[in-house]
């Protein structure tokens, strides 16, 4: 029904009326109208987490557009915490460098005032751990060590890591491996990777995938952590990993103090895209962000919470730095940016 100061149906509005019929009514639905005076849950979370904010390299042009140098300074500047590199066979994080170079690139961390984070890599896909070519295996565990290597030199503690893969989607051709075969051969290279870490001061973070078809519940997460005994075997979680059949906060209690560095990776479930395309940009998403933080603070998480994601801005770069920034303040409930409507 129109409110009785409208015309009647047969008497079309204008958009112009439209829009100006509330501020006629005098009140309660004006534009003007006063706001809840709850603005904050608007802006920023209510609670405050005393967590740190970090961004993966891969949100950045790097190595095409932008130097390792630029980007730090870029994070930096940003407000963010720490950065999080990534290992890979051809940049400056690379079998290529040597003790030197990494010594390096964590004294240009240091002089920027930015921490890192931790350190990742793509390499675990074509040099799987439990690979049925035994070849790929031994590779993948000599990629491990060289990345366990250049953490320490950088003095970096958290290493991700992939255990295995029972099949890899973006990988076709590959002959799949049965589970229980992915497990035995997915805890002996962790086993021969483990003496190594904790001699070099390395934690080996097993990260969450759930499109490897490994390790797909927190109870098989934390029987795979816990087989090891050790502080130096620990969960990298992902919450966006999982979002396609299940949620985050679900998974955060029960791994619990297991948990020893995070990605913020941001998902949609409104769409049938399952390729890494399917990530979106912090809280462009449908991932419950106060319910994941309440679970963190619960389990008594205060580390890194790092934005992974893999499409760099094709025009101007720097917003998407900045606006994860600003996102992740007010997910973690730090000063908003900016003003809003009705609370200036």
């Amino acid at each position: 029904m129109f409110p009785p100061s409208l015309p009647p149906a047969n008497n079309p509005l204008t958009r112009r009326e439209a829009l100006l019929a509330p501020i006629a009514l005098g009140g309660t639905a004006a534009l003007g109208a006063a706001p809840d005076p709850n603005t904050e849950g608007r802006q920023r979370s209510s609670k405050r987490f005393n967590m740190k904010k970090s961004i993966n390299l891969w949100a950045f042009p790097y190595p095409t557009r932008m130097s390792l140098r630029e980007c730090l300074q870029l994070a930096k500047d940003a407000g963010f915490d720490g950065i999080e590199l990534n290992y890979d066979l051809e940049s400056d994080l690379s079998p290529k460098s040597a003790s030197r170079e990494f010594a390096a690139i964590r004294k240009m961390a240091d002089d920027f005032g930015i921490a890192i984070s931790g350190l990742c890599s793509f390499l675990y896909w074509p040099n799987s751990l439990t690979d049925n070519d035994p070849e790929r295996r031994a590779r993948g565990v000599e990629l491990a060590t060289k990345m366990i290597h250049a953490a320490h030199d950088m003095g970096v503690e958290n290493l991700l890591t992939i255990a295995g893969s029972t099949y890899i989607p973006w990988l076709p051709e590959r002959e799949p491996v049965p589970i229980d075969v992915c497990d035995r051969r997915a805890k002996e290279a962790i086993g021969k990777l483990l003496p190594i870490a904790e001699k070099q001061g390395v934690v080996l973070n097993i990260e969450n995938i759930f499109f490897n078809g490994y390790l797909t519940t927190p109870g098989e997460m934390n029987a795979f952590v816990d087989h090891f005994k050790s502080d130096h075997v620990r969960v990298h979680f992902d919450t966006g990993n999982i979002m396609l059949f299940q949620f985050p906060e679900h998974w955060i209690p029960i791994l619990g103090k297991r948990i020893k560095n995070i990605h913020f990776k941001e998902f949609s479930k409104k769409g049938s895209d399952h390729s890494l395309d399917s990530f979106r940009t912090l809280l462009d998403g449908t991932t419950n962000w106060p319910a994941v933080m309440e679970a963190l603070a619960d389990v008594g998480y205060n580390g890194y919470l790092t934005f992974e994601y893999f499409h760099p801005f094709q025009h101007y770069p720097e917003a998407l730095i900045y606006q994860t920034s600003d996102a992740l303040d007010r997910i973690i409930g730090r000063k908003a940016q900016g003003s809003v409507v009705g609370n200036r």
